[in-house]
Protein backbone atom coordinates (compact mmCIF):
# COMPACT_ATOMS: atom_id res chain seq x y z
CA UNK A 1 0.00 0.00 0.00
CA UNK A 2 1.69 3.48 -0.95
CA UNK A 3 2.33 5.98 1.79
CA UNK A 4 -1.10 7.83 0.10
CA UNK A 5 -3.34 5.21 0.25
CA UNK A 6 -2.09 4.72 4.14
CA UNK A 7 -2.03 8.47 4.94
CA UNK A 8 -5.82 8.40 3.33
CA UNK A 9 -6.62 5.43 5.34
CA UNK A 10 -5.42 6.65 8.61
CA UNK A 11 -7.08 9.86 8.30
CA UNK A 12 -10.61 8.08 8.26
CA UNK A 13 -12.38 9.09 11.68
CA UNK A 14 -14.16 5.90 13.62
CA UNK A 15 -17.27 6.49 14.14
CA UNK A 16 -17.61 7.61 17.78
CA UNK A 17 -14.70 10.61 17.17
CA UNK A 18 -17.05 11.63 14.41
CA UNK A 19 -19.90 11.62 16.64
CA UNK A 20 -17.69 13.09 19.51
CA UNK A 21 -16.31 16.05 17.30
CA UNK A 22 -19.61 16.88 16.56
CA UNK A 23 -21.06 16.76 20.41
CA UNK A 24 -18.50 18.98 20.81
CA UNK A 25 -19.13 21.76 18.49
CA UNK A 26 -20.81 24.25 20.31
CA UNK A 27 -22.92 25.91 17.23
CA UNK A 28 -23.65 22.22 15.21
CA UNK A 29 -27.60 21.42 17.05
CA UNK A 30 -30.34 19.31 15.63
CA UNK A 31 -33.10 16.74 15.49
CA UNK A 32 -33.20 13.24 14.80
CA UNK A 33 -36.17 11.49 13.27
CA UNK A 34 -36.00 7.85 12.48
CA UNK A 35 -39.17 6.03 11.59
CA UNK A 36 -39.82 2.53 10.39
CA UNK A 37 -36.87 0.57 11.04
CA UNK A 38 -34.22 2.67 11.13
CA UNK A 39 -33.44 3.61 14.95
CA UNK A 40 -29.79 3.27 14.63
CA UNK A 41 -28.11 6.41 13.85
CA UNK A 42 -28.82 8.64 16.95
CA UNK A 43 -27.66 6.24 19.59
CA UNK A 44 -23.95 6.52 18.29
CA UNK A 45 -23.91 10.25 19.25
CA UNK A 46 -25.63 9.36 22.86
CA UNK A 47 -22.75 7.02 23.06
CA UNK A 48 -19.91 9.28 22.41
CA UNK A 49 -18.80 12.26 24.39
CA UNK A 50 -21.82 15.33 25.41
CA UNK A 51 -24.60 14.34 23.61
CA UNK A 52 -26.51 17.36 25.00
CA UNK A 53 -23.94 19.73 22.93
CA UNK A 54 -25.62 18.22 19.56
CA UNK A 55 -29.30 16.48 20.38
CA UNK A 56 -32.10 18.87 20.66
CA UNK A 57 -34.80 16.15 19.91
CA UNK A 58 -34.65 12.49 18.96
CA UNK A 59 -38.17 10.86 17.69
CA UNK A 60 -38.82 7.09 16.85
CA UNK A 61 -42.23 7.03 15.30
CA UNK A 62 -42.38 3.17 14.81
CA UNK A 63 -46.65 3.32 14.50
CA UNK A 64 -47.69 4.27 11.75
CA UNK A 65 -50.84 6.45 12.82
CA UNK A 66 -48.20 8.50 15.14
CA UNK A 67 -46.24 9.11 11.90
CA UNK A 68 -49.22 10.20 10.33
CA UNK A 69 -50.32 12.88 13.34
CA UNK A 70 -47.36 13.93 13.47
CA UNK A 71 -46.12 14.47 9.21
CA UNK A 72 -49.47 14.15 8.08
CA UNK A 73 -51.04 11.61 5.92
CA UNK A 74 -49.37 9.80 2.71
CA UNK A 75 -51.88 10.09 -0.31
CA UNK A 76 -50.66 6.52 -1.47
CA UNK A 77 -50.53 5.58 2.09
CA UNK A 78 -46.71 4.45 1.92
CA UNK A 79 -44.05 5.62 4.06
CA UNK A 80 -40.87 4.41 3.06
CA UNK A 81 -40.64 7.34 0.22
CA UNK A 82 -38.96 10.81 -0.88
CA UNK A 83 -41.94 12.91 -0.16
CA UNK A 84 -41.98 11.76 3.55
CA UNK A 85 -38.47 12.11 4.10
CA UNK A 86 -38.86 15.48 3.00
CA UNK A 87 -41.85 16.37 5.21
CA UNK A 88 -40.17 14.90 8.09
CA UNK A 89 -36.92 17.34 7.33
CA UNK A 90 -38.49 20.39 6.38
CA UNK A 91 -41.24 19.57 9.55
CA UNK A 92 -38.10 19.26 12.16
CA UNK A 93 -36.35 21.94 10.71
CA UNK A 94 -39.22 24.18 11.42
CA UNK A 95 -39.82 22.78 14.76
CA UNK A 96 -36.49 24.02 15.54
CA UNK A 97 -36.48 27.05 14.44
CA UNK A 98 -39.64 28.03 16.80
CA UNK A 99 -38.37 26.47 19.98
CA UNK A 100 -34.61 27.73 19.77
CA UNK A 101 -34.13 31.29 19.66
CA UNK A 102 -32.32 32.71 17.42
CA UNK A 103 -31.43 36.05 19.78
CA UNK A 104 -30.33 33.95 22.76
CA UNK A 105 -28.06 31.58 20.01
CA UNK A 106 -26.96 33.52 17.03
CA UNK A 107 -24.39 31.26 16.09
CA UNK A 108 -26.35 28.20 16.24
CA UNK A 109 -25.83 25.81 12.97
CA UNK A 110 -29.45 24.08 12.71
CA UNK A 111 -29.99 20.70 10.88
CA UNK A 112 -32.28 17.77 11.15
CA UNK A 113 -31.72 14.21 10.42
CA UNK A 114 -34.27 11.74 9.08
CA UNK A 115 -34.57 8.30 7.68
CA UNK A 116 -37.36 6.41 6.97
CA UNK A 117 -36.67 2.55 6.45
CA UNK A 118 -38.22 -0.65 5.68
CA UNK A 119 -35.44 -3.60 6.42
CA UNK A 120 -35.61 -7.28 5.52
CA UNK A 121 -38.81 -9.40 5.96
CA UNK A 122 -39.49 -12.36 8.13
CA UNK A 123 -39.70 -14.60 5.11
CA UNK A 124 -36.38 -13.35 3.51
CA UNK A 125 -38.11 -12.25 0.23
CA UNK A 126 -38.29 -8.40 0.36
CA UNK A 127 -34.20 -7.50 1.00
CA UNK A 128 -35.38 -3.95 2.17
CA UNK A 129 -34.74 -0.46 1.58
CA UNK A 130 -35.00 3.17 3.10
CA UNK A 131 -34.37 7.16 2.39
CA UNK A 132 -32.23 8.69 4.64
CA UNK A 133 -31.19 12.71 4.60
CA UNK A 134 -30.20 15.96 5.84
CA UNK A 135 -31.09 19.42 5.81
CA UNK A 136 -28.77 21.67 7.53
CA UNK A 137 -26.93 25.22 7.61
CA UNK A 138 -23.24 26.04 6.73
CA UNK A 139 -23.75 29.33 8.26
CA UNK A 140 -26.01 31.16 10.88
CA UNK A 141 -29.63 31.96 9.34
CA UNK A 142 -28.30 30.33 5.86
CA UNK A 143 -30.88 28.60 3.74
CA UNK A 144 -30.89 25.37 4.07
CA UNK A 145 -28.95 22.58 2.14
CA UNK A 146 -30.03 19.34 1.65
CA UNK A 147 -28.56 15.62 1.29
CA UNK A 148 -30.82 13.26 0.27
CA UNK A 149 -30.79 9.39 -0.60
CA UNK A 150 -32.22 6.06 -1.04
CA UNK A 151 -30.33 3.33 -0.69
CA UNK A 152 -30.91 -0.34 -0.90
CA UNK A 153 -30.10 -3.13 2.17
CA UNK A 154 -28.52 -6.55 0.92
CA UNK A 155 -27.32 -7.94 4.49
CA UNK A 156 -29.57 -11.05 5.20
CA UNK A 157 -30.44 -9.82 8.95
CA UNK A 158 -32.50 -6.54 10.02
CA UNK A 159 -30.26 -6.14 12.81
CA UNK A 160 -27.12 -5.87 10.57
CA UNK A 161 -29.17 -3.72 8.26
CA UNK A 162 -30.13 -1.74 10.76
CA UNK A 163 -26.10 -1.38 12.22
CA UNK A 164 -24.83 -0.36 8.56
CA UNK A 165 -27.51 2.65 8.36
CA UNK A 166 -26.55 3.73 11.62
CA UNK A 167 -23.31 3.88 10.26
CA UNK A 168 -23.96 5.08 6.86
CA UNK A 169 -26.39 7.99 8.88
CA UNK A 170 -23.64 9.30 11.14
CA UNK A 171 -21.41 9.65 8.40
CA UNK A 172 -23.81 11.98 6.45
CA UNK A 173 -24.07 13.84 8.95
CA UNK A 174 -20.41 14.33 9.84
CA UNK A 175 -20.23 14.45 5.90
CA UNK A 176 -22.29 17.42 5.75
CA UNK A 177 -20.97 20.12 8.38
CA UNK A 178 -16.81 18.88 7.41
CA UNK A 179 -16.84 17.61 3.80
CA UNK A 180 -19.44 19.53 2.19
CA UNK A 181 -17.06 21.69 0.10
CA UNK A 182 -16.77 18.72 -2.63
CA UNK A 183 -19.63 16.62 -2.89
CA UNK A 184 -17.46 13.44 -4.44
CA UNK A 185 -15.41 13.77 -1.10
CA UNK A 186 -19.34 13.65 0.71
CA UNK A 187 -19.69 10.41 -1.49
CA UNK A 188 -16.33 8.48 -0.48
CA UNK A 189 -16.99 8.96 2.83
CA UNK A 190 -20.47 8.15 2.98
CA UNK A 191 -18.83 4.49 2.81
CA UNK A 192 -16.57 4.97 5.76
CA UNK A 193 -16.45 1.52 8.26
CA UNK A 194 -19.11 -0.01 5.46
CA UNK A 195 -18.72 -2.28 2.54
CA UNK A 196 -20.83 -1.51 -0.37
CA UNK A 197 -22.39 -4.72 -1.00
CA UNK A 198 -24.04 -4.04 2.37
CA UNK A 199 -25.53 -1.15 1.61
CA UNK A 200 -26.00 0.36 -2.22
CA UNK A 201 -26.99 3.72 -2.69
CA UNK A 202 -28.76 4.05 -6.23
CA UNK A 203 -29.77 7.69 -5.60
CA UNK A 204 -28.48 10.97 -4.02
CA UNK A 205 -29.57 14.91 -4.62
CA UNK A 206 -27.63 17.38 -2.89
CA UNK A 207 -29.62 21.30 -3.14
CA UNK A 208 -29.24 24.38 -1.43
CA UNK A 209 -26.73 27.21 -1.45
CA UNK A 210 -23.79 24.77 0.05
CA UNK A 211 -24.48 22.82 -3.08
CA UNK A 212 -25.67 25.19 -6.09
CA UNK A 213 -22.85 24.30 -8.52
CA UNK A 214 -23.40 20.95 -8.39
CA UNK A 215 -24.63 19.00 -10.83
CA UNK A 216 -26.69 15.96 -9.59
CA UNK A 217 -26.30 13.79 -12.78
CA UNK A 218 -22.60 14.35 -12.65
CA UNK A 219 -23.32 12.61 -8.86
CA UNK A 220 -25.32 10.08 -10.01
CA UNK A 221 -22.47 9.44 -13.05
CA UNK A 222 -20.08 8.55 -9.65
CA UNK A 223 -22.30 5.99 -8.51
CA UNK A 224 -22.13 3.87 -11.62
CA UNK A 225 -18.73 4.73 -12.78
CA UNK A 226 -17.43 3.57 -8.70
CA UNK A 227 -19.33 0.69 -8.93
CA UNK A 228 -21.69 1.56 -5.94
CA UNK A 229 -25.01 0.90 -8.06
CA UNK A 230 -25.86 -0.47 -11.64
CA UNK A 231 -28.00 2.33 -12.83
CA UNK A 232 -29.14 5.42 -12.22
CA UNK A 233 -31.51 7.55 -14.36
CA UNK A 234 -32.63 11.26 -14.67
CA UNK A 235 -35.72 12.54 -16.02
CA UNK A 236 -36.19 14.98 -18.86
CA UNK A 237 -35.79 17.92 -16.40
CA UNK A 238 -32.59 16.77 -15.46
CA UNK A 239 -33.24 15.52 -11.77
CA UNK A 240 -31.96 12.20 -10.57
CA UNK A 241 -35.05 9.87 -9.94
CA UNK A 242 -35.19 6.41 -8.68
CA UNK A 243 -35.21 3.76 -10.79
CA UNK A 244 -37.31 1.72 -8.69
CA UNK A 245 -39.82 3.67 -8.61
CA UNK A 246 -39.27 4.96 -12.54
CA UNK A 247 -39.72 1.36 -13.59
CA UNK A 248 -41.91 -0.62 -10.74
CA UNK A 249 -45.10 -2.32 -12.75
CA UNK A 250 -44.24 -0.40 -15.90
CA UNK A 251 -44.20 -1.55 -19.53
CA UNK A 252 -40.50 -0.55 -20.77
CA UNK A 253 -38.76 0.35 -24.01
CA UNK A 254 -35.38 0.97 -23.83
CA UNK A 255 -32.90 2.34 -26.94
CA UNK A 256 -29.14 2.09 -26.67
CA UNK A 257 -26.59 4.02 -27.68
CA UNK A 258 -23.92 6.53 -27.06
CA UNK A 259 -26.48 9.65 -28.45
CA UNK A 260 -22.92 11.77 -29.64
CA UNK A 261 -25.75 13.78 -30.29
CA UNK A 262 -28.99 12.38 -30.94
CA UNK A 263 -29.51 11.97 -34.81
CA UNK A 264 -32.25 11.58 -37.04
CA UNK A 265 -32.07 8.13 -37.13
CA UNK A 266 -32.20 7.63 -33.30
CA UNK A 267 -35.25 9.55 -33.30
CA UNK A 268 -36.58 7.58 -36.32
CA UNK A 269 -35.78 4.26 -34.08
CA UNK A 270 -36.96 5.67 -30.85
CA UNK A 271 -40.60 7.09 -32.91
CA UNK A 272 -40.66 3.19 -35.14
CA UNK A 273 -40.09 1.57 -31.97
CA UNK A 274 -42.68 3.01 -29.89
CA UNK A 275 -45.29 2.65 -32.37
CA UNK A 276 -44.89 -1.26 -32.09
CA UNK A 277 -44.54 -1.36 -29.03
CA UNK A 278 -47.50 0.74 -28.20
CA UNK A 279 -49.78 -2.01 -30.25
CA UNK A 280 -48.80 -4.58 -28.34
CA UNK A 281 -51.11 -6.44 -26.07
CA UNK A 282 -51.94 -4.87 -22.36
CA UNK A 283 -49.18 -2.21 -22.93
CA UNK A 284 -51.20 1.79 -22.13
CA UNK A 285 -49.16 4.51 -22.76
CA UNK A 286 -49.71 6.03 -19.45
CA UNK A 287 -48.36 2.64 -17.68
CA UNK A 288 -44.88 3.12 -19.81
CA UNK A 289 -42.02 4.14 -19.65
CA UNK A 290 -39.25 4.67 -22.49
CA UNK A 291 -35.84 4.93 -21.45
CA UNK A 292 -32.60 6.16 -23.39
CA UNK A 293 -29.78 4.07 -22.57
CA UNK A 294 -26.34 5.08 -22.14
CA UNK A 295 -23.54 2.60 -20.78
CA UNK A 296 -20.05 3.22 -19.33
CA UNK A 297 -18.53 2.00 -22.09
CA UNK A 298 -20.90 4.04 -24.58
CA UNK A 299 -19.13 7.70 -22.38
CA UNK A 300 -15.57 6.10 -23.01
CA UNK A 301 -15.77 6.53 -26.55
CA UNK A 302 -12.02 8.38 -26.23
CA UNK A 303 -10.26 6.47 -23.13
CA UNK A 304 -11.54 8.11 -19.86
CA UNK A 305 -15.45 9.60 -18.99
CA UNK A 306 -15.18 13.35 -19.88
CA UNK A 307 -17.70 14.95 -17.94
CA UNK A 308 -18.43 17.71 -19.93
CA UNK A 309 -18.80 14.90 -22.84
CA UNK A 310 -21.11 13.20 -20.47
CA UNK A 311 -23.75 16.05 -19.74
CA UNK A 312 -23.55 17.58 -23.45
CA UNK A 313 -24.96 14.41 -23.89
CA UNK A 314 -27.31 14.52 -21.39
CA UNK A 315 -28.35 17.87 -22.04
CA UNK A 316 -29.71 17.21 -25.79
CA UNK A 317 -31.59 14.54 -24.22
CA UNK A 318 -33.47 16.10 -21.40
CA UNK A 319 -33.97 18.77 -23.94
CA UNK A 320 -35.85 16.53 -26.21
CA UNK A 321 -37.95 15.19 -23.45
CA UNK A 322 -36.34 11.34 -22.96
CA UNK A 323 -35.84 9.37 -19.72
CA UNK A 324 -31.91 8.87 -19.57
CA UNK A 325 -30.28 5.84 -17.64
CA UNK A 326 -26.43 4.95 -16.86
CA UNK A 327 -25.73 1.77 -16.47
CA UNK A 328 -22.84 -0.59 -15.74
CA UNK A 329 -24.39 -3.76 -18.52
CA UNK A 330 -22.62 -3.90 -21.39
CA UNK A 331 -24.41 -7.38 -22.26
CA UNK A 332 -28.16 -6.95 -22.91
CA UNK A 333 -29.32 -9.93 -21.09
CA UNK A 334 -28.28 -8.16 -17.70
CA UNK A 335 -30.38 -4.55 -18.61
CA UNK A 336 -33.31 -7.11 -19.01
CA UNK A 337 -32.60 -8.78 -15.74
CA UNK A 338 -32.33 -5.56 -13.70
CA UNK A 339 -35.52 -4.21 -15.45
CA UNK A 340 -37.09 -7.42 -14.46
CA UNK A 341 -36.48 -7.12 -10.88
CA UNK A 342 -38.61 -4.37 -10.73
CA UNK A 343 -41.36 -4.99 -13.19
CA UNK A 344 -43.14 -8.40 -14.72
CA UNK A 345 -45.03 -6.68 -17.37
CA UNK A 346 -43.82 -5.82 -21.41
CA UNK A 347 -40.36 -5.30 -22.34
CA UNK A 348 -38.95 -4.41 -25.76
CA UNK A 349 -35.13 -4.15 -26.77
CA UNK A 350 -34.50 -1.48 -30.04
CA UNK A 351 -32.02 -2.75 -31.69
CA UNK A 352 -29.69 -2.25 -34.60
CA UNK A 353 -29.14 -5.68 -37.10
CA UNK A 354 -25.25 -5.01 -35.88
CA UNK A 355 -26.53 -5.00 -32.55
CA UNK A 356 -27.98 -7.87 -32.79
CA UNK A 357 -25.51 -9.75 -34.79
CA UNK A 358 -23.28 -8.87 -31.94
CA UNK A 359 -25.80 -10.39 -29.32
CA UNK A 360 -25.79 -13.71 -30.99
CA UNK A 361 -22.11 -14.00 -31.05
CA UNK A 362 -20.93 -16.48 -28.47
CA UNK A 363 -17.39 -14.83 -27.70
CA UNK A 364 -19.54 -12.52 -25.14
CA UNK A 365 -21.06 -15.49 -22.78
CA UNK A 366 -17.67 -17.50 -22.04
CA UNK A 367 -18.09 -16.21 -18.28
CA UNK A 368 -21.49 -18.09 -18.29
CA UNK A 369 -21.40 -21.51 -17.66
CA UNK A 370 -24.25 -21.73 -19.66
CA UNK A 371 -22.34 -19.88 -22.45
CA UNK A 372 -24.77 -18.01 -24.86
CA UNK A 373 -28.00 -20.62 -23.96
CA UNK A 374 -28.02 -19.12 -20.34
CA UNK A 375 -27.74 -15.53 -21.76
CA UNK A 376 -30.41 -16.43 -24.05
CA UNK A 377 -32.83 -17.84 -21.50
CA UNK A 378 -31.98 -14.55 -19.49
CA UNK A 379 -32.17 -12.26 -22.07
CA UNK A 380 -35.71 -13.35 -24.14
CA UNK A 381 -37.48 -12.67 -20.20
CA UNK A 382 -40.99 -14.40 -21.16
CA UNK A 383 -42.48 -10.65 -22.08
CA UNK A 384 -38.96 -9.59 -24.16
CA UNK A 385 -39.38 -8.21 -27.76
CA UNK A 386 -36.41 -6.81 -29.79
CA UNK A 387 -37.71 -4.48 -32.33
CA UNK A 388 -34.93 -4.71 -35.30
CA UNK A 389 -34.02 -1.45 -37.10
CA UNK A 390 -32.62 -2.40 -40.50
CA UNK A 391 -28.93 -1.24 -41.68
CA UNK A 392 -27.86 -0.30 -45.00
CA UNK A 393 -25.26 -1.85 -46.88
CA UNK A 394 -23.12 0.63 -47.87
CA UNK A 395 -21.15 -1.67 -50.64
CA UNK A 396 -24.06 -3.27 -52.16
CA UNK A 397 -27.48 -0.63 -51.17
CA UNK A 398 -29.03 -3.86 -49.68
CA UNK A 399 -31.67 -3.37 -46.70
CA UNK A 400 -30.76 -5.75 -44.23
CA UNK A 401 -33.04 -7.18 -41.52
CA UNK A 402 -34.06 -10.12 -39.71
CA UNK A 403 -34.92 -12.06 -42.74
CA UNK A 404 -31.24 -11.71 -44.31
CA UNK A 405 -29.41 -10.72 -41.38
CA UNK A 406 -25.94 -13.39 -41.13
CA UNK A 407 -25.54 -15.30 -37.96
CA UNK A 408 -23.22 -18.02 -37.21
CA UNK A 409 -24.38 -21.89 -38.79
CA UNK A 410 -24.24 -22.63 -35.10
CA UNK A 411 -26.66 -20.42 -34.34
CA UNK A 412 -29.03 -20.41 -37.05
CA UNK A 413 -31.86 -22.54 -35.73
CA UNK A 414 -31.83 -20.87 -32.43
CA UNK A 415 -32.00 -17.15 -34.36
CA UNK A 416 -34.91 -18.75 -36.57
CA UNK A 417 -36.98 -19.98 -33.53
CA UNK A 418 -36.90 -16.37 -32.38
CA UNK A 419 -37.84 -14.77 -35.00
CA UNK A 420 -40.63 -17.52 -35.57
CA UNK A 421 -42.13 -16.81 -32.77
CA UNK A 422 -42.30 -13.05 -32.92
CA UNK A 423 -39.43 -12.30 -30.70
CA UNK A 424 -37.94 -10.41 -33.31
CA UNK A 425 -39.91 -7.92 -35.00
CA UNK A 426 -39.27 -5.91 -37.84
CA UNK A 427 -39.46 -2.47 -37.90
CA UNK A 428 -40.59 -2.25 -41.42
CA UNK A 429 -41.95 2.04 -41.87
CA UNK A 430 -38.73 3.38 -41.19
CA UNK A 431 -37.19 6.89 -43.04
CA UNK A 432 -35.11 5.68 -45.77
CA UNK A 433 -33.13 8.75 -45.73
CA UNK A 434 -32.43 8.45 -41.61
CA UNK A 435 -31.22 4.90 -42.55
CA UNK A 436 -28.15 6.95 -44.44
CA UNK A 437 -26.84 8.64 -41.14
CA UNK A 438 -24.06 6.38 -39.67
CA UNK A 439 -24.41 8.50 -36.08
CA UNK A 440 -20.75 8.17 -35.15
CA UNK A 441 -19.80 10.27 -38.65
CA UNK A 442 -22.03 12.81 -37.70
CA UNK A 443 -19.80 13.37 -34.32
CA UNK A 444 -16.60 13.70 -36.96
CA UNK A 445 -18.40 16.17 -39.09
CA UNK A 446 -19.40 18.41 -35.58
CA UNK A 447 -15.38 18.08 -34.50
CA UNK A 448 -14.26 18.79 -38.50
CA UNK A 449 -16.48 22.21 -38.94
CA UNK A 450 -18.47 20.12 -41.58
CA UNK A 451 -21.61 21.66 -41.78
CA UNK A 452 -23.58 19.26 -43.17
CA UNK A 453 -24.31 17.29 -40.04
CA UNK A 454 -26.76 19.67 -39.14
CA UNK A 455 -29.47 18.40 -41.59
CA UNK A 456 -28.95 14.50 -40.19
CA UNK A 457 -30.45 15.76 -36.31
CA UNK A 458 -33.35 16.91 -35.12
CA UNK A 459 -33.99 20.62 -35.30
CA UNK A 460 -33.96 21.67 -31.25
CA UNK A 461 -30.45 19.37 -31.10
CA UNK A 462 -28.78 21.24 -33.83
CA UNK A 463 -30.04 24.49 -32.19
CA UNK A 464 -28.20 23.42 -28.86
CA UNK A 465 -25.18 22.11 -30.74
CA UNK A 466 -24.70 25.53 -32.29
CA UNK A 467 -25.58 27.71 -29.37
CA UNK A 468 -23.87 25.79 -26.77
CA UNK A 469 -20.88 24.61 -29.00
CA UNK A 470 -20.96 21.26 -28.40
CA UNK A 471 -18.71 18.60 -29.65
CA UNK A 472 -16.26 20.87 -31.03
CA UNK A 473 -12.66 20.52 -31.49
CA UNK A 474 -11.97 24.23 -31.15
CA UNK A 475 -14.83 25.78 -30.06
CA UNK A 476 -14.53 29.51 -31.99
CA UNK A 477 -14.15 32.40 -29.05
CA UNK A 478 -16.77 34.50 -28.16
CA UNK A 479 -16.50 38.27 -30.61
CA UNK A 480 -14.77 40.73 -28.45
CA UNK A 481 -17.59 43.54 -27.54
CA UNK A 482 -16.46 46.91 -28.93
Amino acid sequence: MSALAEDQFENILSIENKCTRLNLNENIYGTFAEIGAGQETVRHFFRARNPKGTIAKTLSAYDKDFSDAIYGLDPQNRYVTEPRLKSMLKYETGLIEQRISRVKHPEKLFFSYANTVATIDWAKKYKGHGWLGIRFQKKPKQEYSEIILHVQLHENSASHQQISLGVMGTNLIYAAFYQSDDPMHVMRHLYDHLDSDKIEIDSINFNGPVFENVDNRLMSLHLVREGITDAVMFAEDGNNILPANALYKKNILTLRGSFRPVTNLNLDMFKTSRKLFLKEKNVRKENTVIIFEMTLNNLKAEGEIDEKDFLDRADLLCASGQTVMISSFQEYYKVVEYFAQHTKEQLGLVLGVDNLQDIFNEKYYRSLSGGILEAFGKLFFKKLKVYLYPILDEETGEIINSKNLKVHPRLKELYKFFVDNDRVVDIEDYDKEALKIPPRKVYEMIREGDKNWESMVPGLTAKMIKEKKLFQKNPPKESPET
